[in-house]
């Protein structure tokens, strides 16, 4: 008996930076891990990536749940690009190709970083609100702007985050960090002074 082929839809919706596209899928892409390439040499468990470095205008691939957010070089329009991006990813994904290799597929949280540090750090109770806090009320916010936010560390008072995908330089992801994330961590948890994003 014929397998039925699922056709998977891609549109797409701006974010804060204008450099930076999200490609939502219909169909999940990814399970577990939200992950950024930023150049191609990163790229070798990512068939998608891999492909999508090839087009000379692609700076950044950042896969979530079900979208792909392309960060552009400065000298392109999204205007020129857009649509042919769509298509490409539309078509890959139509094709049943693989957006990652098994090795990378993860099922842990995504809000804490995979670096040892962060997993060594998320010890004291303190850690462990901060994430519940980033994963309940800041992530579903940076996720449908197209990027993603990794605790990294809480230290004298300060908390370190990593910001990924179309947050990764965005205009206006200092006023995000210090307005949004840091003014609600102060309110819930009185220890947090000050949150800085980790310089990448």
């Amino acid at each position: 008996m014929d397998t039925i082929k699922t056709i998977v839809t891609v549109y797409t919706e701006s974010t804060p930076n204008p450099n930076t596209l999200k490609f939502v899928c219909d169909k999940p892409l990814i399970v577990g891990t939200a992950i950024e390439f930023t150049d191609k040499d990163q790229t070798k468990n990512s068939p998608l990536a891999q492909s999508l470095f090839n087009f000379p205008f692609v700076k950044s691939v950042f896969f979530a749940a079900n979208f792909v957010t392309i960060t552009k070089t400065e000298n392109v329009s999204w205007n020129d690009i857009a649509s042919e991006l769509r298509y490409f990813i539309t078509t890959y994904l139509n094709e049943g190709r693989q957006v990652l290799s098994e090795k990378i597929v993860t099922h842990k949280s995504a809000i804490v970083d995979d670096s040892v540090e962060a997993k060594e750090t998320l010890t004291s109770e303190i850690d462990i609100k901060i994430v519940e806090i980033l994963d309940q009320y800041i992530r579903p916010a940076v996720e449908g702007d197209g990027g993603d936010i990794a605790f990294k560390s809480f230290k004298d008072g300060v908390v370190t985050v990593q910001l990924k995908g179309s947050c990764s330089g965005c205009p206006s992801s200092t006023m995000t960090l210090k307005m949004g994330i840091e003014g609600l961590l102060k309110r819930m948890i009185p220890e947090v002074k000050e949150v800085v994003q980790e310089a990448l």
